[in-house]
Order: structure tokens, then C-alpha cells, then sequence
């Protein structure tokens, strides 16, 4: 065990950062008196859970970083455990931010787009939807409904003729026609009217119009204005209504169950259930289920976020409440990485502060007032009721489908405590000539297609040497530095293994995570997927059986890098061949030569081709084709 000494460490508050013998990060903890914190860790065993005791058997050292309050260390703590995503942390996996619609209301014909951030710019926001899809259907319904303009400000400048939402009655063309802009301002009212919840106001005043234009005789504009009701009321049956009263909240459920704990939150707007959120900790027992989700919390309302005036929580996390249990000296003790073995009495204190700390945050990110609080009424209860069900569905679910996952026993095959994050490296070009070596990464046994990386090396151009070329990608994996992978798995065999192994060493960053190699076998068939994975130091490959999951999932991760790195260098020979004798030929210009460059790989498969085949592969038009397949017979070769 770690040779603590408390007297090495102050009594503020402040972040602390447990690491391995690797000097790589296991966990951020943060505390309100540091000494006190960490001592408890140390005292024996004696009241550690099995989490706890497992991350303090492997801690070799202990660093802090001092804040000046509670709150600077909510913030740092996030911000750490994001950076460094340590094993032994809550870490949100999905931690993009979601869609929102955007009404930007300074533009003379505002339209309604997509973003993924709030900026404090005067527009309106609208969401969030947790699926991509969802908020594009809903887009396309409120397009059918409100005419608005459908383009971008570049499109609305230079736009010559309607387009194709122009005539199916989808927008009024600001772009090239009069539109009264007080009409147009009236139609963003009710688009904006409708999408705060005002729906009934605003079908109301449609109805109305509807039926002043039929006695007026204005038959055909009495038309349009039923088939925009109608529209509208079938949008607003798709919503469900949760409150009686229009607000904008959130609302935040836990469950605290045998394998983990589970989060919900309901995004509730103007009263409507609009989305829901879960998310599932695996590991963490119910005394650390409050500081899983205060934590939980910080890391989901990031500054960009859109962040509504209220968000329900239980008792326990708001902080009247928690403040109440801190002068009492009552509630659960926060065992575990996720608040240490402290007394009943701490304990509740810091819950106090973190709940304090965590309101001051989101008041900070949102620009304004936060009330973070317990429900109010039956049906706020309702909805935290609800939220805790699908907590619990969501903790229930993650286990069944963990049980499925190769994970643990593709961790067990390499001899590793855990398997979290794959890296994999394969080395892609053309007879030497732009070299790539493409990065995928897989979190969890998924893709982490934010984190794809393609390195080019214009040193190496002409080499066609693979073996110098993942060195090369070594190098700089080391100096780029954490977050660390567990495993590295190299496209090739034991001559690239040994190469990346070598170059990792030579640049200090041996040993900071396992290596793997995966190749063909020597009995591999035509239906046989008979691939073997080799390891440093063994000269025979593993004992994986051909089609096992555990095999199949490390030749889907293979496939991907391999696949990346290909595009990546055809990618890079397209744009290189825009320059090219092709991009030379009278009438073919940089996005022609492009398509062709795609559909034929090279000159010679271009010139081969008739007339026929170019205008099928490429799309373009019978004379267009007709004109290239010329272009192209007066190419030597």
C-alpha cells in the first residue's frame, strides 16, 4: 500500500489526483479538507468498499492541486476527469452536447436551424432532443407547418431563383421574392408562440382567420389556413403534456442498484415531455450514488449547454436539504472513490457544499438565475417518480447488454484488469506514395469517431516502408500523451509489432499500455476468418478461438482502422490528383475531376471507359459524359 503521510498535505480544499506505478491517473477525487480526505483512504481497510480497496491497492502516489473554494474544485475536478478520464471516476461517455433548435430573431427572415451550443447571442433555443433524428422530424413537421426559409444566410444572398421548399409550399422565398417583412415577423411570432407551448393560443388565432376567410369568400386562403390547422394539431397530439403549468424544467432521477447506478433526465418544456436522458455508472454502490450524480451533473451542463430556471432533484442533492442533514450531522457516509470513508456528519457536509457549489455552477453556465430544488406539487413528484423508473430501467438494461459484452474476456485474454479504450493503427499507400497511417478508437466497445486521427508522413513519401512508418506513428502517439488506451492493436504481424514497441520505448512511453497485433493466419480460407493475435514477448499468437466474440470484435475494430486509413489515402490522392493532367483538360474543371478521380482511381481506368460507363459511374449527364470521354482520349498513354 502507498506510504501515506498526512502531515504531507494541507487542510484546504482542493483536487487530488491518485496515480499508478505508471504515474498514470486511476482517479480525481476533490474535498472540502484535504488531509482529512485522504487519510481516510489510508487507515487499514476497515469501511472501504470493494471499489474503494481495489483503487487504493494500486495508488503509488498522490498529487494535489489547491483551489480557493468548494466550487473551484467541482469545477477543476470535471474538468480533469474529462481530460484524463480515469478509470476509477464517473465519466460520462456520451458527452457531446444535444440538438437544439436555434430562432435567430436579429436576422430580418429569421429561420428555425440546428446547433449544438447556446451562445448568449439574443436568439431562442429550443430543446434539447437527445436523438438526431427525432429533432429532424420534428423539424420537417414544423416546415410543413411555418413557411419559414430553409436556407443559410450565404444561400439567402445569393440565391437566384425558389427552391424546391418554395414550391411545395414550405417557404416564402424571402431569397428572390417581395415577402412583406411585417408578415414574415408575424410568422416567426407563431412559430416562436407555438414552440413555447402557446400552441392552443396560437391555433385559436388560425381558427379564427380560418373562418374570417371564409365568410369573406377567400375560399382558397381559408384552405391553406385549415390545412395549416390541421397540421399544428397533429404536431401538438405527438407531445405529451406532464404539467398544467408552462415551464421550462429539468428533472434528474437516480437509482442506486446492486451492479451500478443509474440516471434519468426528463427534459420537460413549457410543460411538455419532451426528451429523457439516461446514463448508467457501473460499480458505484448506494452510499456513493449522491456523489455520482452531483458529479454526473457538473460534467452534463457544460457551458454550452442549453440549461433551463429549474432542475429537480431529489432532496438529497438540493441544497437546502443537504445543508438541513449538515447541521443535523445525518446521512449515508459517501464510502468509496466517490466520496472516501468518511463520517456521517462530513459527509453530510460535503454533500451541503457540493449541492451549493453545483447550483453556483449552473447559475454561472446559464447566464442567470438556477433554482435547484425538490419537486413542488403532485405533479412535479410525478415526473422525479418517473425519472427514478427509468434510472433504474437504464441500470437494469446496461447490465444485461454488459453481460453480452467480449470485453471482460478479451481483458482477461491479454492478461489486463480492465479494457476500456482500444486504440488501433494500420499504415495505408500507393506504391509509396502518399503514406497515411490512419488512428480509430473504440470506447467501451464502441466508436470514438471524435478521437480518428490520420498521420501524414511526406518524409517517408517513396519509402513503401510500413516497419518506418508506424515507427514514425509511435513517436508521435508518445509525445501527443494521455488519455492512454489499454490496448494498441497494430494491422500486421510481429515485425510491425516489434517496430511500434521499439519506437514507443525509445520516446519513454514503453510499457504505458499494452500491445497487440492482429494478422492473417497461415490456415486462413476463403470462409474462414482465421486471424491471430500476437503479443510482445510471445512467440506464439493467443489462444483465441476463429470466430469467438472476442476474436470477431478485435476483426471489426482491424476493419475499422483499416477501412479509415484506406479513405484517408485515397482521400488525400483525390485531392492530389485535382492537379493533375486530368484537372488540365478543356471543360473539366476541380469538382468534375474529382467525380472522376473517385469513380476510376486513375487515368488509365478513365481513358478505358466509354461514354456509357462515365455518365453511370460518375452521374453526369449524357453530352457532359460525351464531352469528358473526348477530353480524355487526347491523354497520352
Amino acid at each position: 500500500m502507498f506510504p501515506f503521510v498526512t502531515q504531507n498535505y494541507p487542510t484546504s480544499p482542493g483536487v487530488y489526483l491518485m496515480k499508478g506505478p505508471r504515474g498514470k491517473i486511476l482517479y480525481v477525487g476533490k474535498a472540502k479538507n484535504l488531509r482529512a480526505r485522504l487519510s481516510s483512504y489510508f487507515r487499514g481497510d476497515a469501511g472501504l468498499s470493494v471499489k474503494t480497496a481495489a483503487l487504493v491497492a494500486k495508488v503509488a502516489a498522490v498529487e494535489v492541486l489547491l483551489t480557493a473554494s468548494e466550487k473551484e474544485a467541482l469545477l477543476l475536478e470535471a474538468s480533469l476527469i474529462k481530460k484524463h478520464r480515469p478509470r476509477y471516476n464517473i465519466v460520462l461517455k456520451d458527452d457531446k452536447n444535444y440538438i437544439l433548435f436555434k430562432l435567430d430573431k436579429r436576422s430580418p427572415f429569421p429561420r428555425l436551424a440546428f446547433t449544438r451550443r447556446v451562445a448568449r447571442d439574443g436568439a431562442a433555443y429550443f430543446g434539447p432532443f437527445t436523438s438526431a433524428a427525432a429533432a429532424r422530424a420534428t423539424w420537417k413537421e414544423l416546415g410543413r407547418v411555418f413557411p419559414l426559409r430553409k436556407c443559410g444566410d450565404r444561400a439567402l444572398a445569393n440565391r437566384v431563383r425558389p427552391c424546391l421548399y418554395h414550391f411545395i409550399g414550405q417557404c416564402l422565398a424571402p431569397c428572390v421574392k417581395a415577402v412583406d417583412p411585417d408578415d414574415y415577423a408575424a410568422l416567426v411570432r407563431r412559430v416562436e408562440a407555438f414552440l413555447t407551448g402557446r400552441s392552443a393560443e396560437v391555433i385559436k388565432t388560425v381558427q379564427k382567420d380560418m373562418e374570417a376567410a371564409a365568410e369573406a369568400l377567400e375560399f382558397e386562403k381559408a384552405a391553406g389556413l385549415r390545412d395549416l390547422l390541421t397540421a399544428m394539431r397533429r404536431t401538438v397530439e405527438g407531445q405529451a403534456t406532464v404539467l398544467t403549468r408552462l415551464v421550462d424544467l429539468d428533472v434528474v432521477g437516480f437509482a442506486a442498484t446492486d451492479h451500478g447506478v443509474g440516471l434519468c433526465i426528463l427534459f420537460v418544456r413549457q410543460g411538455r415531455l419532451l426528451d429523457r436522458k439516461t446514463f448508467f455508472f457501473p460499480g458505484v454502490d448506494a452510499e456513493e450514488a449522491l456523489s455520482a450524480a452531483g458529479s454526473a451533473l457538473v460534467q452534463f451542463y457544460r457551458p454550452e449547454s442549453f440549461i433551463p430556471p429549474r432542475v429537480v432533484v431529489p432532496e438529497s442533492l438540493a441544497p437546502v436539504a443537504a445543508l438541513a442533514a449538515s447541521r443535523e450531522g445525518v446521512g449515508a457516509g459517501g464510502g468509496g472513490p466517490s466520496g472516501g470513508p468518511v463520517t456521517d456528519e462530513a459527509a453530510a457536509g460535503e454533500r451541503a457544499a457540493d449541492a451549493r457549489a453545483l447550483a453556483e455552477i449552473l447559475e454561472e453556465r446559464r447566464g442567470g438565475a438556477v433554482r435547484l430544488g425538490p419537486p413542488r406539487g403532485r405533479e412535479e413528484r410525478k415526473l422525479l417518480e418517473m425519472a427514478a423508473v427509468n434510472a433504474r430501467r437504464a441500470a437494469e438494461e446496461a447490465v444485461k447488454a454488459a453481460e453480452r459484452d467480449v470485453l471482460p474476456s478479451l481483458a482477461a485474454a491479454f492478461g489486463l484488469a480492465g479494457l476500456s479504450r482500444i486504440e488501433a493503427v494500420d499504415v495505408s499507400h500507393l506504391g509509396g506514395r502518399g503514406v497515411r497511417v490512419g488512428l480509430v478508437v473504440f470506447e467501451d466497445g464502441a466508436p470514438r469517431k471524435r478521437d480518428y486521427r490520420a498521420y501524414a508522413f511526406p518524409e517517408l513519401e517513396g519509402t513503401s516502408d510500413d516497419y518506418l512508418a508506424l515507427a514514425s506513428f509511435a513517436a508521435r502517439r508518445a509525445a501527443a500523451g494521455p488519455p492512454w488506451p489499454d490496448l494498441l492493436l497494430v494491422d500486421g504481424g510481429k515485425g510491425q509489432l516489434e517496430a511500434v514497441a521499439r519506437a514507443l520505448g525509445e520516446a519513454g512511453a514503453g510499457g504505458a499500455f499494452a500491445l497487440a497485433a492482429i494478422a492473417k493466419g497461415d490456415t486462413r480460407s476463403q470462409n474462414e476468418m482465421h486471424d491471430v493475435i500476437y503479443v510482445p514477448g510471445r512467440k506464439n499468437p493467443l489462444s483465441l478461438r476463429p470466430g469467438s466474440p472476442e476474436l470477431l470484435f478485435l476483426q471489426r475494430v482491424r476493419d475499422a482502422v483499416h477501412d479509415f486509413s484506406v479513405g484517408r489515402q485515397r482521400a488525400a490522392r483525390n485531392k492530389a490528383g485535382l492537379s493533375s493532367d486530368v484537372l488540365a483538360l478543356p471543360g473539366v474543371g476541380p469538382k468534375t475531376a474529382k467525380i472522376l478521380w473517385e469513380a476510376f482511381g486513375s487515368v488509365a481506368a478513365m481513358k478505358a471507359a466509354g461514354v456509357e460507363a462515365i455518365a453511370a459511374r460518375t452521374g453526369l449527364g449524357p453530352k457532359r459524359a460525351a464531352t469528358v470521354a473526348e477530353a480524355l482520349s487526347t491523354l497520352p498513354g
